[in-house]
């Protein structure tokens, strides 16, 4: 889980404008710091089945969010890929 100040230091860095807090990249971003926190944490924890439930329905959202910026516009898709280093 993520605290509200690590929140908004990515929101900060991913904003498209002043009063952005929800455009696609902001939610890609804060969904790959947790993906990747409860993957560090299931490598300790193996046993721990309904966190990986819960990764797995977080990546798959974050993949919805992907394809869509995908269709809308190519070019922030690309550099956000560039950013997060996703694929």
């Amino acid at each position: 889980m993520l605290t509200t100040r690590q929140k908004d230091n990515i929101i900060k860095k991913f904003k498209i404008h002043d009063t952005d807090t929800g455009s696609s990249e902001v939610q890609i971003a804060i969904l790959s710091e947790e993906i990747d926190r409860l993957s560090s944490h299931l490598k300790n924890h193996v046993k721990d089945n309904h966190s990986r439930r819960g990764l797995l329905k977080m990546v798959a959202k974050r993949r919805r969010l992907l394809n869509y910026l995908k269709d809308e516009d190519e070019k922030r898709y690309n550099s956000l890929v560039k950013k997060l280093g996703l694929k």
